[in-house]
């Protein structure tokens, strides 16, 4: 970007020295499962803020599908008034990326690992090469720095780098938010540790071992109050939590909620590696094995930002109530 385009663009980007400036031209990458609630809950909040612009990148082959699924998808992203920018991540260079970062104050990830294990840190190149004010980039999942590297789930040490490379600079502000896992992927049955066929639980590492559980829609309305929380949060990682649970305790759970017993089974980290060493590139195996060691994958409700400013979240139990009870879709 040229220096007389970016001084064009200037009344639409935050001043980094103002701590009480927020985020006024808003880059979303992606509108999935995650990428979606985060529009919604950022067109939301802009309602109440002078300025804010909404915008989202999807792929040209989303945004002329055919399914009815994305034709509705499409349809509610414009009547939240998001503009929707072509472009595709996976494709497109660094360089071409950064042209387009670079007419935003704030890109935020929502691409997830879907887009391939070497995109997030292509994603941060670019955005630092853009020099764009303010990044979220896609961590939102486990602490990756107290997993440390050569954890069974390789892609962890690729986030690793990511935050490597972030903290390397000064230029751009990051912003990085940990949510643990989402909670409708607890009861995945290709994930396997609830078994509602058979009535059980299957515990990663042991019955003792915690997890935390965050509802994709909590997320999304967590990240808009995280970026435009005043003063701005900036070079710091901000934790969400709907739930921490053991896996005993998701089994208790289960069991007042639906009102039968559910058995208990525990698969030790030992037994998981071995199911991984057979099978090394089986993804679900390497996250199974991951979340079993323990670490990193949990941490206390009460210090997390929706607890500490008194947000409501969805709780394991009411997620079972709405989901497994109620008829609700996961």
């Amino acid at each position: 970007m040229s220096d007389q385009v970016r001084q064009q663009l200037l009344p639409l980007m935050l001043n980094p020295a103002d701590p009480d400036a927020m985020s006024q031209n808003i880059l979303v990458l992606g509108a999935g499962e995650l990428g979606l609630p985060v529009l919604r809950s950022l067109a939301n909040r802009a309602k109440s803020i002078s300025g804010v612009k909404i915008s989202v990148l999807l792929r040209a082959s989303a945004v002329e599908s055919n399914s009815e699924d994305k034709q509705r998808d499409i349809a509610e992203i414009r009547d939240l008034g998001i503009e929707i920018v072509i472009g595709d991540l996976v494709k497109s260079s660094i360089d071409e990326l950064a042209v387009v970062f670079a007419r935003y104050d704030t890109v935020v990830g929502c691409a997830g690992y879907a887009a391939g294990v070497d995109t997030p840190m292509k994603l941060a190149r670019a955005a630092l090469q853009a020099r764009i004010p303010r990044y979220f980039p896609w961590q939102f999942g486990v602490d990756f720095d107290v997993i440390g590297r050569g954890s069974p789930q390789d892609i962890f040490d690729a986030q690793l780098d990511v935050r490597e490379l972030l903290r390397s600079q000064h230029v751009t502000e990051w912003v990085i938010i940990s949510t643990g896992m989402f909670m409708s992927y607890l009861f995945e049955p290709e994930f396997g540790v609830v078994d509602l066929q058979s009535n059980l639980v299957h515990a990663l590492g042991s019955l003792d071992t915690a997890v935390t559980l965050t509802t994709p829609d909590d997320i999304g309305a967590l990240t808009a109050e995280v970026l435009f929380a005043l003063p701005r949060i900036r070079n710091e990682i901000v934790f969400l939590a709907g739930d921490t649970v053991t896996y005993g305790e998701v089994a208790d759970k289960l069991e007042s909620s639906l009102g039968h017993t559910f058995g208990r089974s525990v698969w030790s980290e030992e037994y998981l590696l071995d199911e991984l060493a057979r099978d090394p590139n089986n993804m679900m195996r390497k996250y199974r094995a991951a979340f079993a060691q323990g670490r990193g994958v949990a941490w206390d409700k009460r210090g997390t930002f929706n607890s500490q400013r008194g947000f409501a979240v969805t709780d394991v139990a009411s997620w079972i109530n709405t989901n497994l009870i109620s008829g609700g879709s996961k």
